[in-house]
């Protein structure tokens, strides 16, 4: 995305366009082996300024806590969809004075940019910093419209995968906690594999008194997680998790890595020049009949449904709140799977850049098609659950704009944790964050808490 952006910075006589983002109070640091550091602090905690307004910034660096007032910065700015040594945003070079360096800028349209600052001291390594700023971000609309056969076809694949019996192989798996049961599941579907995940639910539960829960995995090639089922069921929720390609669950590290390396290597990029090969399909299909299993277990209670994940988990967790009415509310966080087509409109499509261009730097057609069928913008667009979200401000795989992008076309009550700090990350407050959120929908006290 190109943004017009004009910036002052004074420093003694010398006035300079540049842009510096952060926010104050969530000042980012990287800190060399010789103890320099740079700060970047804008003047407000959310880093989120309206489209037209100003952003005033500071950029100082220190040594072992102390002022430095001698050496260069060196600046460049990126819309992550260009790198800072080829795009047009401005970049230079500045030497530090006894003041701390003072910006402002002026954003023009609804997006987000990063800045990079390097410090070069008199001797020694550089060190080096980046920052994230949002204008507008709610005002980032979809890159392309859903296309308007989308809800036929996709209703054309549940009626295909309704035909697939859903008789589960259901294998009881130890675990020392006898208050909890816990299960191997492996459920027949479309899409060239099974549902595979990790089943757990609280001993002797009464009929239809628990809401249940789906744990979604990020990208790569792993086993279902026994762990989240188990934390599911200890908060009194059906509870499974799912591995993303079906495969058979507690194997050896080695089978993992022989299919990641092997007929999984690409997995996202596999079959995209077609809504009906494309990868994505099957692991959506999956999805519902995942839902479908733990709505068949005679203790669901016949309400909540949540589905949580972070990155690729939380697109899977945007496209079944879009394809499943029974999903009550999702959780996603860093959401990949977003805004494929971002690049139509200047803009960096979200991972995995399912959407090559072709030598003219235009979007190749059939790949484009074909990834309108599988981005969670769209099916947030037909998302009426629960949401809550997270988002990195200088997340470069999965882009803040693609993120936002999906959303604002969320169309229930929502809520998202803005990082201006944060790259493509899960940590533990927003885990802890989401799942709080998870046990007040479902109407559950935490395992802790409870204690």
């Amino acid at each position: 995305m190109q943004f017009n952006c004009t910036g002052t910075l004074v420093l003694g006589r010398v006035c300079l366009s540049i842009i510096c983002l952060l926010s104050a109070g969530l000042t980012q640091r990287l800190i060399a082996d010789d103890e320099y550091a740079i700060s970047i602090a804008a003047d407000r905690d959310s880093a989120i300024y309206e489209t037209g307004g100003d952003a005033s910034f500071q950029i100082t660096v220190t040594k072992n806590g102390e002022p430095v007032d001698e050496g260069t910065i060196s600046y460049a700015f990126d819309d992550f969809l260009n790198p800072t040594e080829s795009n047009a945003l401005p970049k230079g070079d500045l030497q530090l004075g006894n003041e701390p360096t003072q910006v402002t800028f002026k954003g023009t349209k609804p997006g987000f940019i990063r800045c990079q600052v390097t410090f070069q001291p008199v001797e020694g390594k550089p060190t080096k910093a980046v920052a994230g700023i949002g204008f507008s971000p709610t005002e980032i609309k979809p890159s392309l419209p859903v296309p308007d056969d989308f809800d036929q076809y996709w209703a054309d694949q549940k009626r295909q995968l309704s035909e697939v019996p859903r008789e589960a192989k259901v294998t009881p798996v130890d675990f020392a906690d006898e208050s909890i049961a816990c299960y191997d599941v492996q459920v027949p579907c479309l899409g060239r594999a099974p549902v595979s995940g990790y089943f757990s639910k609280p001993q002797d539960a009464a009929p239809k008194s628990l809401p249940a829960i789906l744990w979604v995995h990020g990208a790569g090639v792993r086993s279902s997680s026994l762990g989240n089922a188990v934390q599911g069921a200890r908060a009194g929720m059906l509870s499974l998790d799912i591995n993303a390609h079906g495969l058979p669950n507690g194997e050896p590290a080695s089978f993992y890595a022989e299919k990641s390396s092997g007929e999984l290597k690409n997995y996202r990029q596999a079959g995209r020049e077609n809504r009906d090969t494309i990868y994505f399909r099957g692991m959506f299909l999956r999805l519902i009949r995942a839902i479908d299993f733990l709505t068949d277990q005679p203790e669901w209670n016949g309400h909540e449904v949540i589905v949580i994940g972070h990155s690729q988990g939380g697109g899977q967790a945007l496209a079944a709140g879009g394809l499943d009415e029974r999903v009550t509310m999702i959780a996603a966080g860093v959401p990949a799977i977003c805004d494929h087509s971002g690049a139509v409109v200047g803009r960096v499509n979200g991972w995995p850049k399912l959407v090559p261009n072709q030598p003219d730097g235009t979007p190749e057609p059939d790949a484009l098609l074909a990834s309108r069928y599988v981005d969670a913008v769209n099916f947030a667009s037909r998302c009426r659950a629960q949401a809550i979200m997270s988002v990195g401000f200088v997340d470069s795989t999965c882009p803040p704009s693609s993120c936002y992008a999906a959303y604002n076309a969320l169309r229930g009550p929502k809520s998202i944790i803005n990082e201006p700090a944060m790259g493509h990350a899960a940590p533990e407050h927003i885990k802890q964050a989401f799942f709080e959120k998870v046990l007040e929908h479902a109407n559950r006290r935490s395992p802790a808490l409870a204690k």
